[in-house]
């Protein structure tokens, strides 16, 4: 198994991990597949996955702030897990942020999620108990 970039031929197995492994997701939205290709060529280096064979069994999505990197989105699938791809996944993504000079990484997690809670924990992470707030321009469902 490797880690590489997922490209946008991968649109609908990235799709599939996230169901999946039940990570909300705007496929009308934010999501959309025009979205994503974009997003996969303007920042390359917040996109990896692990591949078995050709299958995407683990993907994580970063952005940054200019000040901060962020972990968005980790999944491994089910049958993958406990074998050290999700480990693998946020090294490989913690490295591209600390490339940029960014010393602070942030993961956001959906506190009804206590496998990914433990597994950030677990790797040096600290809850700040901080609540997100957004503003919707739009319904993107």
């Amino acid at each position: 198994m490797e880690i590489k970039k997922p490209d946008i031929e991968d649109y609908d197995q990235l799709i599939d991990l996230w169901d999946i492994c039940g990570l909300p997701y705007k496929p009308k939205g934010r999501d959309i597949r025009e979205r994503i290709e974009k997003e996969m060529e303007t920042h390359p280096e917040y996109w990896k996955g692990v591949y078995d064979d050709n299958r995407l069994v683990g993907v994580v999505v970063g952005t940054d702030d200019g000040r901060k990197g962020w972990i968005n989105r980790l999944a491994v699938l089910p049958e993958f897990r406990g074998k050290g791809i999700g480990t693998k996944l946020l090294v490989s993504m913690e490295e591209e942020f600390y490339k940029k000079g960014m010393g602070i990484i942030g993961a956001l997690i959906e506190g009804d999620n206590p496998d990914s809670l433990e597994f950030f924990e677990k790797r040096g992470y600290i809850d700040h108990d901080i609540r997100y707030y957004s503003k919707r321009e739009r319904d993107e469902s």
